[in-house]
């Protein structure tokens, strides 16, 4: 029977090479992430809506009663979108 010689001997030589593979790792650029705006206003909208969904105090009634108003093009008009931004800046303490 021949065994035949499977890799080095030195076993120092594996370290030494995952050594300097790290190495270069470390020396490369980190990347990095830019959000627009439009994103950014999203993840609050988005946070916002399940805070709200998670929130022991909302009532589903009044909830499909407004969804049905606004379904209905003439109930929105300048003056109800004004009345109710006040309202929400209002319970947001703004």
């Amino acid at each position: 029977m021949t065994i035949e010689r499977v890799g080095p001997l030195d076993h120092l030589s594996k370290i030494r090479k995952n050594e300097g593979q790290a190495k270069s790792r470390k020396s490369q650029k980190k990347d990095s992430v830019q959000l627009s705006e439009e994103a950014k206003a999203k993840a609050e909208i988005y946070k916002a809506v399940e805070v709200a969904k998670s929130a022991s105090s909302v009532r589903a009634d009044r909830v499909e009663e407004v969804k049905k108003k606004l379904e209905d093009p003439s109930y929105m008009s300048k003056e109800v979108v004004e009345k109710v931004a006040e309202k929400i800046m209002e319970s947001f303490g703004i």
